[in-house]
């Protein structure tokens, strides 16, 4: 086992996950062939790959080097690092705009309504109060890691 942990490069646990993940992918695209959906499904597919590398990663990638450079003076390298707060709201709330921006932009507002009978107009307010939560929660730990950062440099004195 350890021979083949080491000729693999990683523990075997991940070779395993890696595995698994193979497993489902090929079986999503049975059921993909399957349902005679597959055309539509590799132009989504190569429509994201597009959207993600061409548009969305250049993008991210700007603002998170525009970040770096205005928290720089706020925040030292070994303080609790002001970035990662603020990226992972911002994730957070970029990943349920992407999975729910049909209805959070009321682009499905009459699919929506055809289905459930309800407007999609709260979509937006909620997604905002999330945004807004995520990013006070993030805030909040923020502070409280700098005040720890500050108490416990007081107790040790000189």
């Amino acid at each position: 086992m350890k021979r083949l942990a080491s000729a693999y490069g990683a523990p075997l646990w991940h070779l395993l996950v890696l595995v698994a993940c193979f497993v489902v992918a090929g079986y999503v695209a049975t059921r993909v062939v399957a349902a005679g959906i597959w055309l539509g499904f590799a132009a989504w597919f190569a429509g994201a790959i597009i959207l993600h590398d061409l548009v969305l990663l250049p993008m991210y990638s700007a603002a998170d080097i525009a970040t770096r450079a205005l928290t720089r003076r706020l925040a030292r390298p070994r303080r609790a690092g002001v970035v990662n707060h603020l990226r992972v709201p911002a994730m957070l709330s970029g990943l349920l705009l992407l999975v729910w921006f049909p209805l959070i932009l009321r682009g499905a507002e009459r699919n929506y309504r055809w289905a459930v009978g309800l407007s999609t107009s709260p979509y937006l307010a909620r997604w905002l109060l999330i945004t807004l939560v995520l990013f006070g929660v993030s805030g909040l730990l923020y502070a409280v890691r700098r005040r720890a950062v500050r108490r416990g440099r007081g107790r040790r004195g000189p």
